[in-house]
């Protein structure tokens, strides 16, 4: 009997999201073009926001939770003197300051400061959770709730481009972050206040706008049948995992879930497999991803692909 689930369209494809438009629209648009049965962002991005966004499709949903946590890079722009409820520009003005004249030191030395391991409030409009019910919803209902600040990790901040009372920047960052609220407070320190008027997502783990086709261009490579083309395979899609080649024995003790150890293993360099390691067949499609447990010396499986 064929295995139609091995013959389904399972991988990564990362989308240039347009503007005007929220996350859940554009996985709802590509699920429709490349007929999946499952797809799935990791890692959302506001309505106005455009760039990198990373679609899983079919079983390479099951890959999600190695993305979801990856860093981001994004160009954004902040506008001085003007701040919004939302901290960007879909929001409603609340303060207005009409002096905005910065040196291009004063303003390279703020941003400086923002760079390294930093405490962010996160927004409250977004779509984190209170008691089950998002932050957006409670704001707009006039009953706002504030979560306590966590740390994030600005890894580079780089101006691009000083036109006042505008600065775009790039910024190099850790899951987490929000760049809106980055702008509202490099604005606050500044003493004018300020919002996120432009963002674009350049970058999301490790995936880049090289990788990313259009919604248009999806539509074209689908109808030419060409669509898997630009899909990345589960296996080259986890680029910072170690690789091993399986051979039919070790294939096998896998699809039965045996318990694997380091002797299943022959070769060399074992050690620097002491984290995650994916497992892939002959042909490079990919079997399991397995992570090493140290106390119990063996590999614990996070999760397995009927080959």
């Amino acid at each position: 009997m064929p295995n139609f689930e091995r013959q389904e369209l399972s991988g990564i494809i990362v989308v240039d999201k347009p503007p005007g438009i929220t996350s859940a629209k554009v996985v709802a648009r590509v699920k429709e073009l490349l007929k999946a049965r499952k797809a799935g962002h990791t890692g959302t991005l506001d309505p106005f926001a455009t760039g990198v966004l990373v679609c899983c499709i079919n079983r390479a949903t099951k890959l999600s939770r190695f993305f979801l946590h990856g860093k981001k890079k994004y160009e954004a722009v902040l506008h001085l003197g003007v701040e919004t409820d939302t901290q960007d520009s879909t929001g409603t003005v609340t303060d207005i300051c009409n002096t905005v004249k910065f040196s291009k030191k004063t303003i390279q030395s703020t941003f400086r400061r923002f760079e390294g391991t930093i405490n962010q409030l996160p927004p409250v409009y977004s779509a984190l959770k209170h008691k089950g019910v998002p932050l957006y919803k409670l704001a707009r209902s006039k009953k706002p709730v504030q979560k306590p600040a966590r740390q994030v990790s600005i890894i580079t901040l780089k101006i691009l481009e000083i036109h006042l009372p505008t600065i775009r920047f790039e910024v190099f960052c850790s899951a987490g972050t929000y760049i809106r609220t980055l702008c509202a407070d490099i604005g606050a320190s500044l003493g004018c206040g300020g919002h996120l008027k432009e963002l674009r997502r350049i970058e999301s783990s490790g995936f880049t706008m090289a990788d990313a086709v259009t919604l248009e261009e999806l539509e074209d490579l689908t109808f030419s049948k060409k669509s898997s083309d630009r899909i990345i395979s589960m296996s080259n899609a986890l680029r910072d995992i170690p690789e091993h080649i399986a051979d039919k024995v070790l294939v096998k003790k896998i699809m039965h879930g045996h318990i694997i150890t380091k002797n299943d293993f022959m070769f060399e360099t074992i050690n620097a497999f002491e984290g995650f390691i994916k497992i892939v067949d002959t042909d490079k499609d990919l079997v399991a991803v397995l992570k090493y447990t140290k106390d119990k010396n063996r590999y614990d499986y996070c999760c397995v692909f009927n080959i």
